[in-house]
């Protein structure tokens, strides 16, 4: 128990400095009674909040309560106190940690702290890791439960991860220290408390100290998985830009890389709701990375997409069901759906895709920018006889998605004249020929991420 506790003061000295404001979250059980005690014996006049939460489901909770509310002032700390009246609805203990983390944030901002503290020691660590290892989880996942955890403008400290419940429960009796027990941590319907009768026994048989060989496995874990997530973050600045992965790239990359970057990619769009994401789907827009078919699409929850298309997979978020249906009449000029713009303009000395010359005798006006229908023909330039616009489009690797919106250009008796950006018609005159009607041609530069 000695150097368990001497191995929490080394690092508590590193860690600390003098005046140094800490929030401890103090439920009046053993493992935080003996963290407050040990903060309150290091030299250094430290800043000492007691944050209690009473989720009001015990008898004895009042009382809890009120014995560290009495311990805080008796140790001239100060007491922060949250009651739990109602419990939103959802999985009470998510929703009941939810309640917790945001008192102690708010205790944190209102005091200013530089640290908050839990009583996490390193049975719960090797609980933590044995029951996702059995259930299944990621690389961070396995290394369970953090030493240090960098927040926004604190840091999470959990500095009893050196020391095992034993040797918690013994300091307490040979200190004489008071505290309360929760007999719900013994009851053997609870997952935890399972690992903790049946499994940790055998393990510390083997290795007093093979919680010490967790914390060794987490924090190796941990910086492992800082240096993939680093090599993500590389691949997705040189890959993936609003919303479009590029397969060119990303497939030149190692496989269990391309596995993160998809996880990272789908984390950021459900980063509000990652219980809708689950191992399957990320499995499947992997089968649509590596899929030989050019293009593809998979419905996610939430109204998202993701969309395969040659060389690229586009991610969609909210995308409602809608008719792609549009006509409209150009007079000078119309910005589309999509922010793309057709113009009239007065000149022009450009003969590329985006601008059209038109005589305004061969035609019939007022033009036309509609929806593609699946009949639609062209006579293209420089070329004899018609040809499908779908097929023109397909050529031009116009995905289906696009193709489904794309704007034609038709006079008022429905002939094809254009399709900007890819084909002219034969109505299209040289600049040496006569044409009284310019068209041009601007795309929006594609911003499909968070539409």
């Amino acid at each position: 128990m000695t150097d368990q506790i001497k191995m929490i003061n080394n690092f508590l000295k590193k860690l600390l400095k003098p005046n140094d404001t800490i929030v401890v979250a103090c439920s009046g059980g053993p493992d935080s009674m003996f963290l407050c005690d040990l903060l309150l014996k290091q030299d250094l006049n430290l800043h000492l909040i007691l944050a209690h939460v009473n989720h009001g489901l015990r008898k004895q909770s009042e009382e809890e309560a009120a014995f560290v509310k009495n311990y805080a002032k008796e140790h001239n700390c100060q007491y922060a106190y949250l009651k739990i009246e109602e419990y939103a609805e959802g999985n009470f203990h998510d929703v009941a940690h939810n309640l917790r983390y945001q008192f102690f944030e708010e205790t944190i901002q209102k005091y200013q702290a530089n640290y908050l503290m839990t009583a996490h020691h390193g049975d719960d660590l090797m609980e933590t890791i044995l029951m996702r290892l059995a259930r299944g989880s990621s690389l961070r996942g396995y290394s369970g439960i953090k030493l240090i955890s960098q927040k926004t403008n604190y840091q999470l400290i959990r500095p009893l991860l050196f020391i095992t419940k034993d040797n918690i429960l013994k300091y307490l009796t040979e200190n004489n220290l008071k505290y309360y027990l929760d007999e719900s941590n013994t009851k053997p319907i609870y997952t935890r408390n399972r690992y903790r009768q049946n499994i940790l026994p055998f393990l510390k048989e083997e290795n007093p100290n093979i919680h010490l060989k967790y914390l060794e496995f987490s924090q190796e874990l941990e910086e492992t998985e800082n240096y993939v997530d680093k090599e993500v973050i590389n691949i997705m600045n040189e890959c993936y830009e609003m919303g479009i992965l590029d397969l060119k790239k990303i497939l030149k990359k190692d496989n269990y890389l391309i596995k993160k970057v998809i996880f990272k990619i789908l984390s950021n769009i459900y980063i509000d709701n990652l219980s809708k994401l689950t191992k399957k789907h990320q499995e499947e827009v992997l089968d649509l990375i590596y899929s030989a078919k050019p293009n593809l699409k998979i419905d996610l929850p939430n109204n998202n997409i993701v969309i395969k298309e040659y060389n690229k997979v586009v991610f969609l978020k909210n995308i409602s069901t809608k008719d792609n249906n549009f006509k409209y009449i150009l007079e000078d000029e119309v910005i589309l759906n999509n922010g793309d713009k057709i113009s009239i303009i007065k000149d022009s000395q450009e003969t590329s895709n985006d601008y059209l010359y038109l005589n305004s005798q061969e035609i019939k006006l007022p033009l036309i920018i509609r929806s593609r229908k699946e009949a639609d023909k062209m006579a293209v330039k420089n070329l004899n006889g018609h040809k499908k616009v779908k097929d023109i489009l397909i050529d031009s690797k116009i995905s289906k998605r696009k193709r489904e919106e794309f704007p034609i250009v038709t006079d008022s008796n429905d002939i094809v004249l254009w399709l900007p950006g890819i084909k002219k018609s034969k109505f299209d005159r040289a600049k040496t020929k006569n044409y009284d009607i310019i068209l041009k041609y601007t795309k929006k530069k594609e911003n499909i991420y968070g539409d």
